[in-house]
């Protein structure tokens, strides 16, 4: 069904644990099996979850989209890692993406963080405060030009190095 002015009020939460289920089945409905071998899978193989920063948006009960936030250090200092961000084909043109995005950072500020990282369409991305960071090196190829970096803090201003 596609979202217009009729469709369900979306509501916005941070994940539980008895989403999980439900997130990963839409991750794997949003990007198939080719997800398994994208760089940020690397990143996500070894980071630490953080799921309360992570974010679910809903509509008649239903998930219908998800932002996922990882621990990461690039160059040594810690940031998060963004990602995966999916939505329901029905609602991607809600704003249910960009308002996950814009909760999952909120989320990710009041818990201290300096940075957050994604990989992702700089077009997309730069309407949240997030710009090109063609210095961060991370565990695969990568288009450079995809990897992107929003500070939170002054302390996140500039981060350059490998993402570990």
């Amino acid at each position: 069904m596609p979202f217009d002015q009729a469709s369900p009020e979306i509501a916005f939460r941070p994940e539980t644990v008895a989403d999980a289920a439900a997130v990963e089945a839409l991750v794997a409905r949003a990007f198939g099996p080719g997800r398994l071998t994208r760089v940020s899978e690397r990143v996500r193989e070894f980071a630490p979850f953080r799921r309360e920063l992570s974010m679910c948006a809903f509509a008649d009960g239903l998930l219908i989209g998800s932002v996922r936030m990882w621990d990461v250090r690039i160059g040594g200092a810690p940031a998060i890692f963004l990602g995966p961000l999916a939505v329901e084909a029905a609602f991607r043109n809600s704003g249910a993406g960009g308002r996950l995005v814009a909760a999952a950072c909120a989320a990710a500020e009041g818990a201290g963080a300096a940075a957050v990282l994604l990989v992702g369409d700089p077009p997309y991305f730069e309407r949240f405060g997030f710009s090109v960071a063609e210095e961060i090196v991370l565990p695969g190829p990568v288009d450079r030009r995809r990897v992107m970096l929003r500070a939170l803090s002054p302390a996140g201003e500039g981060l350059k190095g490998v993402v570990a």
